[in-house]
């Protein structure tokens, strides 16, 4: 373990800790801007066609993410959802990312990565984010700003504008040409295993597996650093 010339974090359950997804309020909230409703169709009915899609191309399962290393941009997903269910809407693309993810899962700093950042920014560690997000990158941009105001990270990946899904190797070494970095040079945070930890790892970061911010227990992994806060990581630097 040498110390890093700069620290990818994961956005979810890493850097922002998000509410429960509700899709329902979501799809409320985009519906408000909604200019035709052909089917009078309600939240509930247009959530759980989306539920039914994500259940066919297996978009969130947790047992199957991992496998699926091709994302599809939330812009594809919503043109079909919403058109095919008779809804045309007033907004779209960002916007549209915005107001619904909002309501459906807002987002708070997890406990402690504020000081952690600013501890990075004074030992001169460089930031960034590489996030399996199917929001657009403007949207995860805008999020990681409210959240995170007082700080600023150097790029910010979202694979929604990239193709490629964690653990997918070629999304760790677009991102290590970004920050213009060896493997070896570059830590990688976050809290899913399979697509953040073992991507990683694949790729020849060094992986750090946060688990500060996660509800469900984890079994250990032999000779890998887990950790459960900010300040666990802070003394691995010093």
């Amino acid at each position: 373990m040498t110390k890093p010339k700069m620290i990818l974090f994961d956005y979810g359950q890493t850097l922002v800790n998000e509410a429960k997804f509700d899709g329902v309020k979501g799809t409320e909230a985009v519906l408000q801007y909604a200019t035709k409703n052909k089917y009078n169709r309600t939240a509930a009915e247009i959530q759980a066609v989306a539920d039914e899609m994500n259940g066919e191309l297996g978009r969130f399962d947790p047992a199957r993410r991992h496998l699926i290393q091709v994302e599809i941009p939330n812009d594809m997903f919503c043109g079909y959802l919403y058109e095919s269910q008779g809804v045309e809407l007033s907004i779209k693309g960002a916007k549209r990312d915005k107001v619904f993810w909002d309501a459906a899962s807002p987002g708070v700093p997890t406990i402690g990565v504020e000081d952690f950042l600013s501890f990075l920014k004074e030992q001169g560690i460089r930031t960034a984010v590489l996030s399996n997000i199917t929001y657009c990158g403007e949207a995860l941009k805008n999020r990681l700003q409210e959240v995170l105001p007082n700080h600023e990270f150097e790029f910010i990946l979202a694979t929604s504008e990239y193709m490629y899904r964690k653990p997918h190797r070629r999304i760790f070494e677009f991102a290590l040409d970004k920050a213009e970095l060896e493997p070896e040079e570059v830590w990688y945070i976050g809290d899913n295993y399979e697509c953040d930890i073992e991507g990683a790892r694949n790729a020849g970061l060094f992986p750090v597996w946060y688990l500060g911010a996660t509800e469900k227990p984890q079994e250990p992994k032999e000779g890998l650093i887990t950790v459960k806060s900010w300040e666990e990581v802070k003394a691995l630097l010093l």
